[in-house]
């Protein structure tokens, strides 16, 4: 019991650090405006299109939408990995209040349908520029691993606040004024979210492209650096799996769109404004499932939350079907909700774990497209379902999608969980150090995560002067000695590092380091001590600092 209350209570701390961080708090906030101007869109849209042509029309328009955006956000994402991302984000909230602002104005002056779906499209593809960058400036401005958890924490209880209160306003405006007006509130909104990002105080680093050989194969110009997305996925089996995931999640979000309008009016017969109140219910549980997701910040294992945010989505679709009462709906559709944020704050926590900052960006660019397509696949897929199925079907069968991909894909969340954990002594012992400092938290997870141990009795020589630099080591326990040309220059203890020389001038080890005790270290491997600290100016103009240093030593 004492335990479960120190992690609510190191999680509120937690969360109150990142309110407490003004570039955090503005960057959160802008979120919540964005998300309020997504959810009450796109159910405006859908609205529109339904009363015009009924549920095929509906899931039409939704996928007219989404299929441009799904191509374009990884296109997009690589503007946070090549300009500052504060600046990306203002871009994005312009772009998309514009966006928002000419399809009010085609609504409200009756513009033919043509013309209005293109918008719509248009303002659903300037959407795609914001949760990629965002994704990736978030751990620059975090200063901890926990306060990272956190920020994504808290950008999950705004998205699911944003689930209930977007839908909840458009009601409001579509009962008294119709979708144009719907979108253009939703254009003011956005205006005061790209004040908010302007005012962002810190300025992100983003490397700029490397070569096309170190970074994203043969491959050259624009689709080089795009593939660099598709390629840390193509290589790394953990983020992977949980994209795939993610994407799975997506495509239910997406076919629930047209199955909560089916139920609203088929089986509930509760009209347009029932629409708005099923999403409501929706973001009500999102709300609960924020709060949960909040635990996360206390514990590093998060494949747990996967896999309860899957059950919780699959045992609520299927028992909508089996009970479609007019008091049970509105719960089980609560239900449902409860598993966004879940999968949502854990994976993409462990994205930014696991994903090269240099590529982070458009990682989150691809997951945002495969995002846009799995709801396109949802609302193709969905009219399907009911024609084939009936409505009650049609809602067991999505509701067996993703207990069916958890089954299937259980060993390797067990990986996951198992390497999601790293030792806070390794944080602790990088984190001690003036070159690992200014790193972002998940970059030095990253680290600590690849940290090699290894063990030296004494008189064992560790490196060898003249030899080639392979590694760099970090002292845990013991001592050890720098002798050069034969002479005795230094005594390293605990916390004391060494080999970074020949890693940053690309020379022959300058010295030889030997065990003075036994000695326990841990390694880093050359490529990954230099994306690291090369990565960052800070990092490097310190590491270049102690190299100078120790290079001119007598």
């Amino acid at each position: 019991m004492q335990a479960t209350l120190s992690s609510v209570s190191r999680s509120v701390r937690v969360l109150g650090n990142v309110f407490g961080s003004p570039d955090l708090r503005r960057v959160e906030l802008a979120f919540a405006g964005f998300n309020v101007a997504e959810w009450g869109t796109w159910i405006a849209i859908l609205v529109f299109a339904y009363e015009a042509g009924g549920a095929a029309a509906a899931g039409a328009i939704g996928v007219i939408q989404l299929i441009p955006a799904a191509i374009f956000a990884p296109f997009a994402s690589v503007l946070g990995d090549r300009y500052r991302r504060e600046r990306v984000l203002l871009a994005g909230y312009l772009a998309q209040s514009l966006a928002m602002g000419a399809t009010a104005a085609a609504l409200l002056t009756g513009a033919r349908l043509p013309v209005i779906y293109v918008l719509a499209a248009l303002a659903a593809t300037s959407l795609t520029l914001t949760r990629p960058v965002q994704g990736a400036l978030l751990p620059a401005l975090s200063r901890t691993p926990d306060e990272l958890t956190a920020a994504n924490a808290a950008a999950g209880w705004i998205e699911s606040v944003s689930m209930f209160g977007g839908p909840a306003v458009a009601g409001v405006l579509l009962g008294l004024w119709g979708p144009g007006a719907v979108f253009a509130v939703m254009s003011g909104v956005l205006g005061l979210s790209a004040i908010l990002a302007a005012r962002i105080e810190a300025r992100s680093a983003p490397p700029g492209p490397r070569s096309p050989s170190a970074q994203d194969g043969a491959l050259p110009g624009m689709v080089g650096e795009l593939a660099g997305g598709f390629r840390a996925l193509g290589a790394e089996r953990r983020p992977r799996l949980v994209v795939s995931f993610m994407g799975a999640q997506s495509v239910l979000e997406g076919a629930l769109d047209i199955l909560l309008i089916v139920l609203a009016f088929r089986l509930l017969d509760i009209g347009s404004a029932g629409v708005g109140f099923l999403n409501a219910a929706f973001g009500v549980g999102g709300i609960v499932g924020a709060a949960l997701a909040t635990a996360l910040v206390a514990r590093r294992r998060l494949a747990p939350s996967l896999l309860v945010g899957c059950a919780s989505w699959g045992a609520a679709l299927a028992a909508i079907g089996l009970y479609p009462s007019p008091i049970l709906a509105p719960i089980f559709v609560g239900v449902a909700g409860v598993g966004r944020p879940l999968i949502d704050v854990a994976g993409r926590t462990l994205l930014q774990r696991v994903v090269a900052d240099r590529v982070l960006s458009r990682v989150f660019g691809v997951l945002e497209g495969l995002y846009m397509a799995g709801l396109a696949l949802g609302l193709a897929v969905a009219p399907a379902l009911v024609a084939l199925l009936g409505e009650r079907g049609a809602f067991v069968a999505a509701g067996a999608f993703l207990p069916v991909l958890i089954l299937l894909a259980r060993r390797s969340l067990a990986e996951i969980d198992a390497a999601s954990v790293i030792p806070e002594v390794r944080l602790a012992l990088l984190r001690s150090r003036a070159i690992f400092a200014p790193l972002s938290a998940p970059v030095l997870e990253r680290l600590a995560a690849r940290l090699i141990p290894v063990e030296a009795p004494a008189g064992k020589a560790i490196v060898r002067q003249g030899e080639p630099g392979d590694r760099f080591y970090v002292v845990e326990e013991g001592e050890a000695e720098v002798s050069r040309d034969g002479r005795s220059v230094a005594t390293l203890g605990p916390g004391d590092f060494f080999g970074e020389i020949a890693l940053l001038r690309d020379v022959p080890r300058t010295a030889t380091v030997a065990a003075r005790t036994g000695l326990r270290l841990y390694a880093l491997e050359r490529e990954d001590f230099l994306e690291a600290v090369t990565g960052h100016p800070l990092s490097a103009r310190a590491a270049d600092a102690v190299a100078r240093r120790r290079i001119s030593e007598p």
